[in-house]
């Protein structure tokens, strides 16, 4: 198995898993010829795409999936609430249920349910059989659900969106702090951090942290903050960035 992104950040969202012939498209915030160039850069064609799920309704991820599906007819998962939030667009899809895992090609699917300022949001794990793939990202706070989900995964997708005194001193009017600060807003570093110490991260080949804010973290902040919370090099920190979000990384 293995994972890159397309793109990481609050002007779009797409993540690819491969497992043999299966290639999913986990949200599509760009749109449909930017997709197509960002594909072409992993050397993804889109018609090798077998399907797009999303996490839920907001336009930083699924702003690309209607046309996308449409033109290339790949078919769309997502929970029954964010279909509701969405269905004008999306006018066919398939509904998973947010607590029951699913097969799709060679992977296994779980979606498991987030506190986020959404109709039904979701993340999932993609399991093979003998590795766990863990994407957790657009989440304000943690919950033992969370934890229990991404214990144990042989790599991790984690938001880290905030620096908190970045964002407290930052530009963004009061309203929107506590939006992005709150409980359905976003993860901090801290936050990502303190999820690292309460899981078990023994098996873990590759962390990226994603979703960063361009104007509330640094590369430098959040990796340093993964870093000390699994006692290892900074170096060893990957960052999801929003233009160029990161290449292929294979899971043995």
């Amino acid at each position: 198995m293995r994972f890159a992104s397309l793109g990481s950040g609050s002007r779009g969202n797409a993540t690819l898993v491969e497992q043999g012939d299966t290639l999913l498209l986990i949200d599509c915030g760009f749109s449909l010829r930017e997709t197509e160039r960002r594909l072409s850069r992993l050397g993804r064609d889109p018609a090798q795409v077998s399907a797009v799920l999303v996490t839920h309704e907001h336009g930083d991820h699924i702003a690309g999936v209607a046309l996308f599906a449409r033109r290339y007819n790949v078919p769309v998962w997502l929970s029954a609430g964010t279909y509701s939030a969405c269905r004008d667009d999306i006018a066919t899809a398939a509904i998973f249920n947010s607590h029951t895992p699913f097969a799709t090609g060679d992977l296994e699917v779980t979606p498991f349910p987030v506190p986020h300022d959404a109709r039904e949001p979701v993340q999932f794990t993609f399991g093979n059989g003998a590795q766990r793939l863990g994407v957790l990202t657009d989440t304000g706070s943690l919950t033992p659900h969370i934890e229990q989900q991404l214990t144990g995964c042989d790599a991790l997708l984690l938001e880290c969106n905030h620096d908190r005194s970045l964002l407290a001193n930052g530009i963004y009017p009061p309203s929107l702090k506590a939006r992005v600060g709150g409980d359905y807003g976003h993860l901090s570093n801290e936050q990502a951090g303190a999820l690292l110490r309460r899981i078990d991260c023994s098996r873990l080949q590759h962390i990226v942290a994603a979703h960063l804010s361009d104007k509330n973290n640094t590369p430098q902040l959040a990796g340093s903050t993964l870093a000390t919370a699994l006692d290892c090099s900074v170096e060893w920190i990957g960052i999801a960035q929003q233009e160029q979000g990161f290449g292929w990384r294979e899971l043995c």
